[in-house]
């Protein structure tokens, strides 16, 4: 009789275990085994492994398994990103790449201590002070040439046809990254080239636009050409102040997370500092992220007409929560963002109103294109009309540059978007759907 009691009692406490209870056991069950896994690693491993570098790589494992664009950064990539985002660092002003080991400048910016000193395109950095080069990663060399604004730092390079080498010390400085580049488009047009949005972004636009105001008279000016092809995004507020230069009232995007009460919507404020001019932005499938709110904003409102190939197609928006100074940041996926008529673009990109292929070389066909959102594994999925794979060239040479020539061809009158649509149709691909590789 005791034993048949005690088992009903028992029977009866587990019946009303709740839903959040039970789960929760389940959390800490798996928590448990993960320490179980994480001591036998550490215990008889062929190799004795670092503690810290186990727990990053589980937290990085975790976070990548939600999507691409959740990851942790540890304090020096926190550090890094910063910079990116901030677009200004202390440093010698050197564009570099890295070929086959060989660490090689691009390019000097203009007005730097790297162009003062004399640095050219096509030098090798074969040391940086006093320490070869030779098996550094180019992050690493990079990291060597960054520093405290006013301390100097030494480069041997190696220069021409018969590696002549020579020596530079040179003292760092303020090195701002140059997102917006413009320049008038025969005596007519402004062209507005932004590489990125980082925090300059906004100023850059706002400078160009009033420079073409007050270069070009009123009635010649026909208008803007905004080019974020290959421009991979960055931040949500320089993408929506960007916008509201174009535009004078009306959403300009929308944020919506899992729940309803985390939606905000972010609206133009009056004053279009571009005063009403007609505007053409051009896009291709490596503009990403914050231009294509941009492209987005504007096409939704028919204040600009987009040019080019169908853009990447990610239309999430991350959050970078730090971690404390030591432990580095967290990039997380927070919400969705949707375009003024309620699209998104999540895996889809935005279609322009005007396909345009570029031509491209023999030697690049097949490499011409970008894959996608869509094409990533593990991305947010939008129902079944995915789509992903874009021409993403760009003709060095802009007489070549049909996307550009077209669009100030519209500009000036001299072609419609019904005939540029029109003449383009022979050559513009059939959509595909997607896939994953």
């Amino acid at each position: 009789m005791g034993a048949a009691a005690a088992t009903l009692a028992t029977s009866g406490r587990i019946g009303s275990v709740s839903p959040a209870w039970a789960a929760a056991a389940d959390t800490y069950r798996s928590l448990n085994l993960f320490g179980d896994v994480f001591e036998k690693v550490r215990s008889d491993y062929v190799e004795k492994p670092t503690d810290q570098k186990l727990v990053e790589s589980a937290i990085n494992g975790m976070l990548s398994s939600l999507d691409p664009h959740s990851s942790y950064m540890d304090p020096k990539s926190f550090r890094d990103m910063q910079v990116q985002t901030r677009g200004e660092f202390g440093g010698l002003g050197i564009e570099v790449t890295q070929e086959d080991g060989i660490v090689k400048v691009v390019t000097p910016i203009d007005d730097t201590p790297a162009s003062r000193a004399g640095i050219l395109a096509g030098d090798v950095i074969s040391a940086i002070d006093n320490e070869s080069t030779q098996g550094l990663t180019l992050s690493q060399a990079v990291d060597k040439m960054r520093g405290a604004i006013g301390s100097t730092v030494k480069l041997g390079v190696l220069r021409g046809p018969g590696k002549e080498p020579r020596e530079f010390s040179i003292t760092r400085d303020r090195i701002q990254i140059r997102a917006v580049r413009s320049r008038p488009e025969g005596d007519d047009i402004g062209y507005i080239r932004i590489t990125q949005f980082n925090e300059q972004t906004f100023e850059g636009v706002k400078a160009a636009i009033a420079k073409f105001q007050a270069d070009i008279p009123a009635d010649k000016f026909r208008g803007y050409i905004v080019d974020m092809r290959n421009n991979p995004g960055g931040l949500l507020d320089q993408s929506i102040a960007v916008s509201n230069a174009f535009l004078e009232r009306g959403e300009i995007v929308s944020t919506r997370g899992r729940n309803a009460d985390e939606t905000q919507r972010y609206n133009a404020r009056p004053g279009d500092l571009s005063k009403g001019k007609p505007v053409v932005v051009l896009i291709n499938g490596g503009s990403a992220s914050a231009s294509e709110i941009v492209a987005g904003a504007l096409q939704d409102h028919k204040r600009a007409t987009i040019i080019g190939t169908r853009s990447f197609g990610k239309g999430s928006v991350q959050t970078i929560i730090p971690l404390g100074q030591q432990n580095g940041a967290l990039r997380l996926t927070t919400a969705r963002y949707y375009t003024p008529s309620g699209r998104s673009i999540q895996a889809k990109g935005i279609e322009p109103d005007i396909q345009i292929l570029q031509d491209v070389p023999d030697e690049l066909k097949g490499r011409d294109s970008t894959k996608g959102e869509a094409a990533l594994r593990g991305h947010l999925k939008n129902g079944e009309d995915e789509r992903g794979g874009s021409q993403a060239y760009v003709p060095p040479d802009v007489t070549k540059d049909k996307q550009l020539i077209a669009a100030a061809e519209l500009l000036r009158g001299k072609t419609t978007a019904a005939q540029l649509i029109e003449s383009n149709k022979a050559i513009a691909p059939v959509p595909e759907k997607a896939t994953a590789n």
